[in-house]
């Protein structure tokens, strides 16, 4: 009586393909991960854009007319003390742009580089971000 246990035939084209599948899941999981955190850091850098152009707005908001509202109670903007302002805050952040006053608003349009290290990986060190906003002088409901 032959007591040895029977040897199953194992097919010959399987051989390896468990670490093929593993490494083609790792590759997809990286790369996912990159697109998420990717994507992440290039949003902040847009709200970062947005947030530079809107304090340059309100900086140059402030620099209302002082003589006109003491006179006839009315926010006049002195324009070029609100363009130099506005610039003045651009400069310091580290962007550049243009910068309009009109009436009493002052319209700011902000372009600034970010650093990107995650899409350096993929050759994108830095994003160009172009954000635009405006700002105008209010009493704050002070009569």
């Amino acid at each position: 009586m032959n007591t040895t246990p029977a040897r199953i035939p194992r097919l010959r084209g399987d051989a390896g393909a468990v670490s093929v599948t593993v490494a083609y899941i790792g590759m997809t999981v990286v790369l996912m991960a990159a697109i998420l955190l990717g994507g992440g850091t290039v949003l902040a850098a847009r709200a970062h854009g947005y947030d530079v152009a809107a304090e340059a707005a309100r900086a140059g908001a402030q620099q209302i007319d002082l003589a006109t509202y003491r006179a006839i109670g009315v926010l006049v903007l002195d324009p070029g003390a609100a363009q130099a302002a506005a610039q003045h805050y651009l400069n310091t952040a580290g962007a550049t742009g243009t910068v309009t006053v009109t009436g009493v608003t002052v319209n700011v349009t902000a372009t600034s580089r970010h650093r990107t290290p995650i899409l350096a990986i993929f050759g994108r060190p830095t994003v160009l971000v172009t954000s635009t906003a405006s700002a105008g002088p209010h009493t704050g409901g002070i009569p």
